[in-house]
């Protein structure tokens, strides 16, 4: 059991935080994925335990090097970086991870704690730095507004001749909508947040159906192929999802 006394974060209650239903998935939603990077057992396991519970797909990492590699091998929303970590540093870590991705948000949660480690941390590429001892809810609140503000930069997305409202959740093409399931819609959206990206199974399986171990993914293509007759119901329509065999799938404009 962990000291409560000497942790050097606040223990999760969740009593006061209310929940802010744009962030957190659902049916309707695809899940947001997290990486922490730490290598105190206590903190990750406590983060990982509490994020889980907000509705969070997280992933672990105890050592610098073992997370750039999958930072570098996944597609996350928002990564939590230590900085004192074995094998690379928090700050080399992220400046590794910023020239693969500029759009992730990154948020620093360390016990460096002086102006000019803060600066320090941002000018490495962070998008946010939390000092220990934390507040878990003063980090989920965090976590949201990095969220919200990297989802509020494209309410609209478009491939081709089609076009997704994300606030209103409806689809058209050609001005004509079409009705999509929830879970239509989220396979959609992620494909066309990757569009001209190979997506993999494992990827959309992990990131659309928050399925994270070896599993059947023919699942995959069956909804693959109702999202293609749904938007192509004729067969005259130009095809924009495209299968990778062996893979998974793009999605082009052209």
């Amino acid at each position: 059991m962990i000291d409560t006394e000497r942790m050097p974060f606040a223990p999760f209650t969740n009593n006061y935080l209310p929940k802010d239903e744009s962030i957190y998935t659902d049916e309707n939603e695809t899940v947001m994925r997290i990486l922490i990077v730490e290598d105190e057992k206590g903190i990750s396991n406590f983060l990982k335990d509490g994020l889980e519970e907000e509705g969070f797909a997280v992933d672990f990492a105890g050592d610098g090097k073992k997370g750039l590699e999958l930072a570098s091998s996944n597609d996350y929303d928002l990564l939590i970086f230590d900085w004192m970590l074995p094998g690379l540093s928090g700050i080399e870590l992220c400046r590794e991870f910023r020239k693969l991705n500029q759009a992730a948000p990154v948020i620093f949660l360390t016990a460096r704690d002086t102006v000019q480690d803060v600066v320090f941390g941002l000018e490495a590429g962070a998008n946010d730095y939390i000092k220990k001892p934390f507040e878990f809810d003063e980090l989920l609140a965090r976590i949201r507004v990095q969220l919200k503000t990297r989802s509020g930069e494209q309410t609209v997305l478009k491939l081709g001749d089609i076009e997704m409202n994300l606030d209103t959740h409806r689809v058209f093409r050609n001005s004509k909508e079409i009705e999509l399931t929830p879970k239509e819609f989220s396979l959609l959206e992620y494909l066309i947040r990757n569009k001209e990206k190979v997506c993999t199974r494992t990827n959309i399986i992990e990131h659309v159906w928050d399925i994270h171990f070896d599993s059947d993914t023919s699942i995959i293509d069956v909804y693959i192929n109702f999202l293609r007759k749904k938007l192509n119901p004729s067969g005259k329509e130009k095809e924009l999802i495209h299968t990778i065999r062996g893979v998974g799938y793009i999605t082009r404009d052209k």
